[in-house]
């Protein structure tokens, strides 16, 4: 009696299982969206609108790795801007954004993936510029140049400064050379790379105020199911090393 018993109970949990497995549709599918942040996720074309295959980076390809492994049905677009980019995976059931700073303000906000790749928040001065810095505190007497809605900006806000908020990173590059900021709160390496673009060198590092793991952020609507699949084989890749394989690729 007590062996069917167990017996009974075993197939129980096997339906329970098979059934919770089932609650994500067949047909289900991620909307995924990016932006400009190269190395980790950029335009082909390095226009700030692209598709699917015409998205490369770290990041990009992590990813599709990711939803391949997991069985899971994606689109991916690149868009500008971020902001905007932001609010839609805040509002919008089954829908993804990265690379994603993972921090504790962002953290109850949304579901997350990762890490995905690693990134240090610095703050930049313009080639031949004296000033220096040894802390936030220090650096809040300057005008401080930020990406608006970026973790470097939001952070900066926590902590009491007002940056200088710009829509698009690299419009900072030209207000910092321009004299029109006197830091450029940004990351590393992106900040330097989005500079290099902008055929401007000899940017100097003042001050690195942290180090960041990028994530993907999901919709706090997404099923568990999607997330636990995704982070299976992200943990997989990382184990058989894909990451470090990806992320040499560009660097």
């Amino acid at each position: 009696m007590m062996k069917m018993l167990k017996k009974s109970l075993f197939l129980a949990l096997l339906c329970v299982a098979g059934l919770a497995r089932a609650e994500l549709p067949p047909d289900y599918k991620m909307i995924l969206l990016t932006e400009n942040f190269p190395p980790f996720n950029m335009a082909v074309d390095d226009k700030n609108f692209a598709r699917d295959d015409s998205i490369d980076g770290i990041s990009a390809d992590i990813v599709r790795e990711m939803f391949k492994r997991a069985d899971i049905q994606y689109t991916l677009t690149l868009r500008f801007p971020w902001d905007r980019l932001y609010r839609l995976t805040l509002e919008k059931p089954n829908y993804g954004l990265f690379s994603t700073s993972y921090t504790e303000e962002r953290k109850p906000l949304f579901k997350w993936v990762g890490p995905i790749a690693k990134t240090r928040w610095v703050l930049l001065t313009a080639p031949g510029s004296d000033i220096k810095v040894s802390s936030l505190k220090e650096a809040a007497k300057y005008r401080i140049g930020a990406y608006k809605n970026d973790a470097v900006s939001q952070h900066l806000e926590g902590q009491g400064l007002v940056p200088i908020n710009a829509l698009r990173d690299q419009e900072n590059v030209t207000k910092l050379v321009r004299g029109q900021i006197d830091l450029w709160a940004t990351n590393d390496p992106v900040g330097r790379y989005l500079a290099k673009q902008e055929d401007v060198t000899g940017l100097n590092i003042v001050l690195t105020f942290s180090e960041v793991d990028q994530y993907l952020a999901l919709n706090k609507d997404t099923p568990d199911e999607v997330v636990q699949r995704l982070q299976k084989a992200l943990d997989a890749m990382r184990a058989e090393g894909y990451i470090e394989e990806a992320t040499n690729n560009y660097l």
